[in-house]
């Protein structure tokens, strides 16, 4: 029996190259692109686009303490994007991810696809934790611009 299993995982070694995440770009792939979709483009109806500029422009200095939010407490309730609507499913706080992870895909959402030169730090992670931002408090973050 251990050598037919030995042998199943050297198989799958073998075919199954192991993800290797060499960009901020390559984490979000691996732990945010399953439900935003690749380049945070969205999946209507399960998780809105990430790649809205003038969504993370219009919040400002409090776009990193918004993401740290979400990503810490996750993200409920009903939201209206783009003439899509968001509701029911529950954005989970990211557990999959290391500090030094969350901070290197934050600010990508941030600068790269929010283009914004905000930034996301371990002091507003650490805050975030600490706080445990409700769902409604974060929705009242939201700018009207979308």
């Amino acid at each position: 029996m251990k050598t037919f299993q030995r042998a199943v995982a050297i198989s799958t070694a073998l075919i199954v190259p192991p993800v290797f995440a060499e960009t901020p770009e390559d984490l979000f792939e691996i732990h945010c692109a399953a439900c935003h979709n690749s380049g945070g483009i969205g999946n209507p109806g399960l998780a809105p686009p990430l790649n809205r500029p003038v969504f993370w422009q219009a919040l400002g200095s409090k776009a990193p303490e918004y993401l740290t939010g979400v990503v810490v407490s996750g993200l409920a309730g009903r939201l209206d994007i783009q003439g899509q609507m968001y509701i029911g499913l529950i954005m989970p706080p990211v557990a999959s991810t290391s500090d030094e992870e969350l901070i290197e895909i934050g600010n990508w959402v941030l600068q790269s696809l929010g283009e914004t030169e905000e930034v996301l730090t371990q002091d507003l992670l650490d805050a975030a934790r600490e706080s445990q931002p409700s769902h409604a408090n974060l929705r009242a973050m939201r700018p009207a611009v979308d």
